[in-house]
């Protein structure tokens, strides 16, 4: 296996034009964990559509209600009326392709990889690989630390297309703004103060963007393009590919699959860090992204994390003698090293820490 001449790191996207066949740390293995069945089923019912303007504009009830049943039986929703201009989404999408479809060498300046060798969370490549017998997820993707802005490393920010980093600095802040008012709803919903889940976040809280990319495989009944896994951080913003599908949502032991939307929504997820901060009452759904025979598939992700110095725990004003705390402590920047070793695993490191 260590002769192997793919052996990563690799592009996933250069081993898609070159092979008939994905090389066997990239298949599914019979003991794998969450089941297999790719094909997933139809969602039940539709995914659910809060109406930010509505929910933040006038306390809706029914928006309200809408949101509550979204958080306890799926841990994500999609939100319309967001304010975020479709131009820009528009040009997120167009420049996040644009880079995947740069030549190799180009991409290559932005590499994860300190000289070939040194893994690192921010750039260009593939998951971090420790093990010849870790699986390997069928996707490509470029990882960028967008808050705080003074931390920015803009040597791994493309300068081409030209338009990209305008775009990402845009977007930034226009996702920042949409993420506060749902977590001011949330925070209404948990009868907590409504700031309380915002002013969890300093002016050091880590935010992430995500480019991922999916190539099209040759075997997408036994390739993953991520394996299962909940977010680690507090929520997750998405914007979809509208035109291919591939994302499913783990609820009760069947894979469901989320369809497209092409009416500019976007997908909000609860992740692990919240799960915690809620004492259990909102849950980091368990997701896996499937791959396309014929499509190639992209999507951005903005993760909201905290403070990495911060201490993770349940929220105080939600603890009571009938209602005591679930989940021990742990500083933030450790769940994340954690969260990395139980993710190669297909684990969740939220469960470890059930008291």
């Amino acid at each position: 296996m260590a002769a192997e001449s793919w052996r990563l790191p690799n592009s996933v996207q250069q081993l898609a034009v070159n092979v008939q066949e994905p090389p066997s740390q990239y298949l599914l293995r019979e003991q794998e964990p969450l089941g297999w069945n790719l094909a997933g089923t139809k969602m039940p019912e539709p995914i659910p559509t809060i109406d930010l303007g509505l929910l933040s504009a006038s306390s809706d009830a029914e928006e309200a209600a809408k949101l509550r049943s979204a958080l306890q039986n799926w841990g994500f929703f999609q939100v319309s009326n967001h304010g975020m201009e479709t131009s820009l989404m528009d040009s997120v999408m167009t420049a996040s392709r644009d880079f995947f479809h740069l030549p190799i060498e180009e991409k290559r300046k932005y590499s994860n990889l300190i000289d070939g060798k040194h893994f690192q969370i921010e750039g260009y490549g593939n998951d971090q690989v420790k093990t010849q017998d870790q699986r390997l997820d069928w996707s490509d993707r470029l990882h960028l630390k967008v808050e705080p802005e003074n931390e920015r490393n803009l040597a791994h920010w493309p300068i081409y297309p030209k338009s990209f980093r305008d775009d990402l600095h845009e977007y930034t802040l226009q996702s920042k703004r949409i993420k506060d008012s749902i977590l001011q709803a949330m925070a209404k919903l948990l009868e907590i103060d409504e700031d309380c889940l915002v002013n969890q976040f300093s002016d050091k809280a880590l935010t992430y963007a995500r480019f991922n990319y999916y190539p099209p495989c040759p075997r997408p009944d036994l390739v993953l393009g991520i394996k299962p896994h909940s977010d680690v951080f507090v929520l997750t913003v998405l914007l979809m590919d509208k035109d291919v599908a591939g994302l499913q949502v783990l609820r009760e032991g069947t894979w469901y699959s989320v369809p497209t939307v092409s009416n500019y929504t976007l997908l909000i997820n609860v992740g692990v860090t919240m799960e915690i901060m809620t004492n259990g009452i909102f849950k980091g759904p368990v997701h896996r992204v499937v791959t396309n025979a014929e499509k190639e598939r992209i999507s951005v992700a903005m993760f909201y994390g905290v403070d990495p110095e911060k201490e993770i725990g349940p929220i105080e004003d939600l603890l009571n003698e009938e209602q005591p705390a679930r989940y021990r402590k742990m500083k933030a920047q450790d769940f994340l090293i954690a969260h990395y070793e139980h993710f190669t695993r297909g684990e969740r490191i939220v469960d470890s820490l059930k008291m």
